[in-house]
């Protein structure tokens, strides 16, 4: 055989072998790089999680009322003081639901929408400019013996749920 032969069919071996491994290499970076975007997105969904989590506790009556509580608040003032908390609480995370699962987003839409029926409900019944306290009380008592009392805890179980569903 020719040297000439020899070294083409060396250097044409070669070079098929170069690229064999360059996309070899290429497919494997490519494969972690993936493993990275799913780990990061996983990462991103869970934190979203831990917000609507956070979310739902603050938005629950109890919660709102210990912090925007004020004695100088009439009825009327407080109901307001209290439905603008939910909504500023609910329209700061509002992002946070394309992270998460229809039904935990869901949940937590119902519960805010839940709380502002509620404030309006009790509103109705107690004087606008009765005292704040007397409205904070009518709430508090309504939700210790209605099962919508309860609504908080049950979704941040379903939240639950869904982030575990992640891990």
């Amino acid at each position: 055989m020719d040297t000439s032969l020899i070294f083409v069919i060396t250097f044409v071996s070669v070079s098929v072998a170069g690229v064999v491994a360059w996309l070899i290499y290429l497919q494997r970076k490519s494969v972690i790089e993936d493993g990275k975007k799913v780990e990061g997105s996983k990462m991103m969904q869970l934190q979203a999680y831990e917000r609507l989590a956070l979310l739902v506790q603050r938005i629950s009556i109890p919660s709102i009322i210990s912090r925007v509580s004020n004695p100088e608040y009439t009825a009327r003032d407080m109901q307001l003081a209290i439905v603008q908390n939910i909504n500023e609480e609910f329209t700061y995370n509002i992002s946070q639901q394309i992270y998460v699962s229809a039904e935990a987003w869901d949940a937590v839409k119902n519960l805010k929408e839940q709380n502002l029926l509620l404030l309006s409900q009790i509103g109705t019944v107690i004087p606008a400019d009765a005292i704040g306290t007397s409205f904070n009380k009518a709430i508090l008592e309504f939700l210790s013996e209605d099962r919508r009392g309860k609504l908080p805890e049950i979704v941040s179980e379903i939240i639950s749920f869904e982030a575990k569903k992640l891990l």
